[in-house]
């Protein structure tokens, strides 16, 4: 009980080079591709949900924004087994790190925003001032919607790193009660046990659920500029 209750947020080193990489490359094993003609169960099941996924995600864009599929189909795969990955006992989750998020939300929300600068240009340029504005508010509104613009892809990371942060967090101080209730009162024990188990189940939800989330948000940022 003496552990740091962040030390498992702490990037692991070996001989203090950071393995992050390494340990972000794992979920790729557990994503094959098979060179089989026709796919295992496995495989199918797998290609089933990326496609039920991509649909979800894809039925409201243009062809242009369509061009986005590989895409948001390898960013929804990446964060959802990366958040799972954390899960695993004595594991570290990259997620939780929120220059990682910031990592992957600025490019994705900078390429759609130029995109939408350079094809729609009158349109990008109407987010700013909505129509009907009073002329004395065009310059408090002007403001307003240019910090709106450029807190959205830090919302996207904090939003990112703070579910996934207190999932983790609430998972460690609940396993370390249950662990010290088991030789002061076993039967509390247990029923702090139990709750351990559904909140394990819970964050089994929220990591998939995190991964949607994010991808959505990106693909709506898309939307309204493709």
């Amino acid at each position: 009980m003496n552990e740091n209750l962040f030390s498992s947020f702490i990037t692991p080193t070996i001989m203090g080079i950071p393995v992050v990489i390494l340990i972000i490359l794992i979920p790729t094993i557990f994503l094959p591709s098979s060179p089989r003609f026709i796919n295992n169960r496995l495989m199918s099941l797998q290609q089933w949900l990326i496609q039920l996924v991509l649909k979800q995600l894809m039925t409201m864009h243009n062809i242009k924004g369509r061009t986005w599929s590989l895409m948001l189909t390898s960013l929804i795969l990446f964060i959802g087994s990366t958040n799972l990955l954390g899960l695993l006992p004595h594991s570290f989750t990259p997620t939780t790190q929120l220059s990682m998020n910031l990592g992957m939300a600025i490019p994705l929300w900078a390429a759609a925003v130029i995109m939408g600068f350079r094809h729609k240009t009158k349109k990008s340029l109407a987010h700013f001032l909505p129509q009907g504005t009073p002329i004395l508010l065009i310059p408090m509104l002007v403001i307003i919607e240019t910090i709106s613009l450029f807190i959205q892809p830090m919302a996207l990371a904090v939003r990112l790193t703070a579910n996934i942060t207190a999932g983790h967090l609430l998972m460690h101080l609940i396993g370390g009660a249950t662990m010290v209730l088991t030789s002061i009162s076993p039967a509390t024990s247990s029923i702090t046990f139990t709750i351990l188990i559904l909140l394990t189940i819970l964050e089994f939800a929220v990591a998939l659920i995190q991964a949607y989330v994010f991808t959505l948000l990106v693909s709506l940022y898309l939307h309204d500029n493709a």
